[in-house]
């Protein structure tokens, strides 16, 4: 009679868990940021991706059907993030435009050194296609109406302009691009867009006293 041991079922190696349709998204939305972050959007290609991602390309296919679709992705991904960080600081700020305004700076630049370098890459992408445009442009004109709302109140009875609603979102574009690549620090670009936006509120105030 043998007197080796039985096998144990629990030895060797494990079959891979089939990962879920979300899960296997969020898996190639990781990978892909990793991918420009070390070799730049111009290397962000579908076929590019499932080879990073070790999986065959129509699996990414099935999730992305172009690379335009992909950015587009990446973009909304990194603005849901951009909306629930400022949605959640100013639930818990100062209802004064210091703490309003104190804000809209630090959410909006945190957000992009949380995401790292390549959103500035993702951005200059979206330029490049007419329907990536569009998809930039409706959630500019989203964060610029929730910009609009919020500061509002501090404002006078003149509204805050569109010129300087635009003029704001310029400034927190190259001020959040700035702190990214190094050029100048987080509290600095801060700082600059704080001011930019408490003086864009306080032209619209002055206007308002001008008129009364």
């Amino acid at each position: 009679m043998s007197s080796d041991p039985a096998p144990d079922p629990t030895s060797g190696p494990r079959p891979r868990r089939r990962l879920s349709r979300e899960e296997r998204r969020r898996q190639l939305l990781d990978v892909a940021w990793r991918l420009i972050r070390e070799e730049g959007t111009q290397a962000l290609t579908l076929g590019r991706l499932a080879e990073r991602a070790g999986i065959a390309k129509p699996v990414v296919y099935d999730h992305f059907d172009t690379r335009a679709g992909l950015l587009a992705v990446l973009y909304q991904a990194f603005d849901a993030r951009q909306t629930a960080l400022m949605d959640a600081a100013l639930r818990q700020s100062e209802p004064t435009l210091p703490g309003r305004a104190g804000v809209i700076a630090s959410s909006y630049v945190d957000c992009v050194l949380l995401q790292g370098r390549e959103i500035p890459d993702v951005i200059a992408a979206l330029a490049g296609s007419p329907e990536l445009e569009t998809i930039k442009r409706a959630y500019q004109l989203a964060f610029i109406e929730k910009c609009r709302s919020v500061l509002a109140p501090f404002a006078g009875a003149h509204a805050i302009t569109a010129a300087g609603l635009w003029a704001m979102l310029g400034a927190a574009d190259a001020l959040s691009h700035a702190a990214a690549i190094g050029e100048i620090t987080a509290v600095q670009a801060k700082d600059e867009l704080f001011e930019t936006i408490v003086a864009m509120v306080g032209r619209s105030a002055g206007r308002g006293g001008a008129a009364g």
